[in-house]
């Protein structure tokens, strides 16, 4: 059993979504960040992000919802670059402060989201706390200490992309260079 939520509903029906959800009439929420702040139901087990927040603080209070009664929370996040080169397009527009700040927040993000090393403690350093990855409470519930990504030398895939910058003088960003690389042909 599923509902929807988003602000662009009314609050009557935002509220009987939320009383659904906490009475368990309704197992799954499909949501923007609109829903979840104030919700205090325990045994929440899943949290699912299909695009990445804006910011690491966000994902942690996000992600937070997950398993509050002490029993096991899973947190998916899917993450492309083409999550990235989105939200910078959204903040192109913003005054120049405004847009250093969250081009800094986004690679904070995908730093969280592409780091071969426990997530677990990224995201505890981030904030400030110390976390040992191999005995740590939770250590081994992070999937990177899991399946540990595989390994490889880079530095062949680095000079042809620096090369690539050096040729183009440095004008083009990600995209344009990846599709370069990959021979796509577009505008």
């Amino acid at each position: 059993r599923a509902a929807a939520y988003h602000a662009g509903m009314d609050s009557a029906q935002r509220s009987r979504i939320q009383d659904e959800f906490l009475m368990q009439d309704v197992d799954v929420i499909v949501a923007t960040i609109a829903f979840g702040m104030g919700i205090d139901k325990p045994d929440v087990r899943f949290v699912i992000h299909y695009d990445m927040p804006k910011s690491l603080e966000a994902y942690y209070q996000e992600t937070g919802r997950a398993g509050r009664d002490g029993g096991e929370g899973h947190c998916i996040a899917f993450y492309g670059l083409q999550d990235m080169e989105k939200m910078e397009k959204f903040l192109s527009g913003k005054p120049i402060a405004e847009r250093e700040i969250g081009i800094q927040l986004l690679q904070e993000v995908a730093g969280y989201a592409e780091t071969p090393t426990s997530r677990r403690q990224y995201l505890l350093q981030y904030f400030g706390e110390k976390f040992d990855p191999l005995s740590g409470p939770g250590w081994d519930m992070d999937d990177n200490a899991r399946n540990p990504p595989e390994q490889y030398k880079g530095q062949a895939h680095v000079e042809l992309i620096l090369n690539l910058v050096q040729a183009t003088g440095g004008r083009h960003r990600g995209a344009f260079l990846r599709d370069v690389i990959l021979g796509n042909e577009t505008q």
